[in-house]
């Protein structure tokens, strides 16, 4: 009896030991994430939290939808975004090692079609140039035929009008964010193995990995009674929105998955591609190939991160990497309209974070990340909610004062009547090379702008100054409403159009500064 008693005790003891080890406990992290979703306006947020091979957190925090007020758990559903393109990278690694491709291949060998602006680019662009961000092309170009909603583009498009977008560096000299090459990838996989992007993920890296419930894209999800709702602030108060559902984006950021699934992925990367399942130790991966996958081949400006120590910082092939207090980092986040996301880990440390939120405030997820990766890393916790707050405040009192003088002046001309403009010189179809056409229209005494291709941009113009309007889109969620310099000729009649957005806190995906658009009609 005694020995049991003092096994017990040495039981509890250990225990509580063992909980007093673990560098930030499951009510420090819950606090963090209710103070985050408090402070940013997130009605949900999911964490998990790899450690030495183990999963030592999962958990969900608020609820999936504002309209139901569902809790979140670890199994709930949210597009991952941009941390899809990982997988893009992992999936031609798995050619790679098949002996169907190799990274320096050549793109037209396998899209003969594929053309860039530059000639030369394009008969030199490889593989891994798709995947690197460092084409030449400006950020986000082109992202108008997949953003906010890309209703009327097809793959063929996107591959077909690449040749019309203007490069604004040297080809290889420099990183810039693109999606358009990741689709292009996509496409080199789709026509060496005949399946799409989405089916072979699947195939190939989720079910091995027994990512049962995640899926390339929302519409091939198999269960959708789990899963998010999209939040937006409109008029000043967060709701929810319409959810993206376009599979024209699925290798650069079409995945849907939960934190739980998540884990599982990230913990094939920290095992350099060993999984195991039912005692079997498998590989997904080879380690080369992990390797390649994780150096940096486009480098980027090393600098303090928030003040983590940084020495060197680049991306490789679907990975954010650069190094944080001398410990190797690969980091992805992604965002789509009303949801963003966050994946990091720190393979010498055998740890993985990973953070998904239901609202597109990505100062909730950084304020999460950054507290967990501090403890891990065994430095003082800073309140990065309060920090990232305060940052925020100050730059969107400085937007909305300048946003606001320029809507200041268009209300004042309305209530005064002064701006007597003739609108019918502006009317009209004007022409994009790569965007398609857009419909100058006048409704009573009105202009109303309509994207023939892009159904979600419509809205209302309103006259600003000389020949300049601005266009305020009827879907307030988009926040990115954009200024319209029209072209005149020698009889004040408009010849063309140039646009960009008013606010420089609009999303790099509303690239309406690349339009060229030209009079398309008389």
């Amino acid at each position: 009896m005694k020995k049991q008693i003092l096994f017990t005790l040495f039981i509890a003891i250990f225990s509580i030991l063992s909980v007093a080890q673990q560098p930030i406990t499951q009510k420090e992290v819950r606090k963090v994430v209710e103070d985050a979703m408090e402070q940013f306006d997130v009605p949900g947020i999911a964490v998990a939290i790899v450690k030495d091979g183990e999963i030592v957190l999962e958990e969900g925090y608020g609820v999936r939808s504002l309209k139901n007020n569902k809790p979140m758990n670890e199994h709930t559903l949210f597009g991952v975004a941009s941390n899809s393109k990982a997988f893009t990278g992992a999936a031609l690694g798995l050619l790679v090692e098949e002996g169907l491709l190799d990274w320096d291949d050549k793109v037209v060998d396998y899209i003969p079609e594929f053309r860039l602006y530059d000639p030369y680019v394009t008969m030199d662009f490889t593989i891994r140039d798709l995947l690197t961000h460092r084409s030449g092309l400006p950020l986000g170009a082109g992202d108008l035929m997949i953003f906010p909603d890309g209703h009327d583009f097809t793959t063929e498009d996107i591959i077909h009008n690449l040749r019309y977008l203007k490069q604004s560096s040297p080809f290889r000299s420099k990183f810039d964010y693109d999606n358009l090459l990741y689709i292009v990838a996509g496409e080199v996989l789709h026509r060496i193995t005949g399946l799409t992007w989405a089916e072979f993920v699947e195939k190939n890296i989720m079910q091995p990995l027994q990512m049962e419930n995640s899926a390339g894209n929302y519409s091939r999800l198999k269960d959708r009674s789990n899963i998010i709702d999209a939040h937006a602030p409109v008029n000043g108060e967060v709701v929810p929105i319409e959810r993206y559902k376009s599979n024209i984006m699925d290798p650069a950021g079409g995945i849907y998955s939960s934190v739980h699934d998540m884990a599982l992925w990230c913990r094939m990367w920290l095992d350099n591609g060993i999984y195991i399942i039912d005692n079997d130790t498998l590989t997904l991966l080879k380690e080369e190939t992990i390797r390649e996958i994780t150096t940096p081949v486009t480098p980027l400006p090393a600098s303090s991160y928030e003040g983590f120590i940084n020495n060197f910082s680049g991306y490789g092939l679907g990975w954010f990497l650069r190094d944080v207090n001398g410990h190797f980092l690969m980091t992805h986040t992604g965002g789509l309209s009303g949801m963003v996301t966050q994946v990091t880990m720190i393979p010498d440390l055998e740890l993985a974070i990973i953070v998904l939120t239901n609202q597109q405030s990505g100062l909730a997820f950084y304020s999460v990340t950054n507290t967990i990766m501090e403890a891990y890393l065994g430095l003082e916790i800073t309140d990065w909610v309060s920090n990232y707050k305060k940052r925020e405040t100050r730059y969107k009192e400085y937007v909305d004062a300048m946003v606001g003088k320029i809507w200041d002046e268009i209300n004042t001309q309305l209530e005064n009547n002064a701006s007597e403009v003739d609108v019918t010189a502006y009317t009209g179809t004007y022409q994009d090379d790569w965007f398609g056409q857009v419909s100058i229209e006048q409704e009573n005494d009105k202009l109303r702008f309509i994207a023939q291709r892009s159904s979600a941009l419509k809205g209302d113009v309103f006259y600003y100054k000389a020949n300049t309007f601005v266009v305020k889109w009827d879907d307030r969620s988009l926040d990115a409403d954009a200024f319209m310099i029209f072209e005149l000729d020698k009889d004040g009649n408009a010849v063309g159009l140039k646009m960009e957005a008013v606010s420089p806190m609009t999303d790099f995906s509303y690239d309406f500064h690349d339009l060229d658009l030209r009079r398309a009609d008389p």
